[in-house]
């Protein structure tokens, strides 16, 4: 799909043009969602940019994502989809900057595109150009990183309040045991994923300071730039910190499986020890010679209960009295 945004007076107009129209010159920035070669071909003759194809969008090598081509700029970055749901994924966004116009190219959704289509549909800056639109963009994408991160952690401290919760509260059932281990490994992936897409963010930051130097930008933009490479490297850090602590509660987590399997492994071995001298005494009263002087008399039976019962109590409280119970 193709949107086009056209500044007015105060607003970022946004229109859809059918195949056979063209592309209004006033465009600051186009918009290429899983584009067919159609509208590839359309942008390629405004903008005069090649739009890369999706299997060159996700190249990892820096100089794949980040390089001057005819004087425009090609910036890919690794952005943040789906992160309010179970199954959050990462998608590569291109960013290219020709002249004063900016081109997208996604196949998928991102929620900042949607955030800052929706801001500068309401008011934008007088001579809004397609660096206005990026910065925009990028300042979006980093708030949507910071969001993420600061939900991830409350779930990580809320995980950790419940495995060291008083032993007296806690339940230790598989299930919810299973259930946090899920939802350590969900909270781990997504901080990895915030982290990969910084890290990215913080590479198109830098290489976008680098790449204006000696283009007449706005004092306000560069100061902008300078502030979303401390903000990214405050996150990426964050992010780092974040994944420390998930270590730590996936390491406890573990722990206190162990610690519960250990309890239930002790208990079993104490019923067994408790029962084997009961068990020792009923065998030897079950067999069947026929010389054994017991078996004659009148209070035998009642006399081998008495002792299998002894003999199970006084380990019991052996037990108990050093506190291995």
């Amino acid at each position: 799909m193709l949107s086009v945004f056209v500044p007015t007076d105060s607003q970022l107009k946004k229109t859809t043009p059918g195949d056979s129209a063209g592309l209004p010159d006033q465009a600051v920035w186009i918009d290429l969602f899983n584009p067919t070669s159609a509208e590839d071909k359309m942008v390629e003759n405004l903008a005069g940019i090649a739009v890369p194809t999706r299997e060159d969008m996700q190249e990892i090598e820096i100089s794949s994502r980040l390089y001057l081509e005819n004087g425009a700029r090609y910036m890919t970055a690794t952005l943040m989809c789906h992160s309010d749901t179970d199954m959050p994924r990462t998608t590569a966004v291109t960013f290219i900057l020709a002249g004063h116009r900016l081109v997208t190219v996604r196949y998928d959704h991102p929620k900042p595109f949607s955030v800052v289509e929706a801001k500068l549909a309401r008011a934008c800056a007088a001579g809004l150009t397609g660096e206005m639109v990026l910065i925009e963009l990028l300042d979006a994408v980093i708030d949507r990183c910071a969001d993420i991160l600061e939900r991830a952690g409350a779930d990580v401290d809320q995980v950790s309040h419940e495995i060291f919760e008083p032993e007296s509260k806690r339940q230790g059932h598989a299930k919810q045991y299973s259930q946090i281990l899920i939802a350590i490994g969900r909270k781990g992936d997504l901080t990895s994923k915030v982290r990969e897409s910084l890290v990215s963010i913080g590479r198109l930051v830098t290489f976008l300071s680098a790449a204006v130097d000696g283009v007449k930008w706005s004092k306000d933009m560069r100061e902008q730039l300078k502030t979303m490479q401390r903000d990214v490297a405050s996150l990426t850090d964050h992010a780092s910190y974040l994944s420390n602590k998930i270590t730590f509660v996936l390491d406890a987590m573990l722990g206190v499986v162990n610690l519960e399997q250990n309890n239930i492994i002790k208990l079993f071995s104490v019923m067994a020890v408790v029962l084997m001298p009961p068990t020792l005494i009923a065998s030897i009263y079950g067999m069947n010679f026929k010389v054994m002087p017991e078996l004659e008399w009148t209070h035998g039976y009642p006399m081998a209960l008495l002792m299998m019962i002894a003999a199970a109590i006084v380990p019991y409280y052996l037990f108990k009295l050093k506190k291995w119970l």
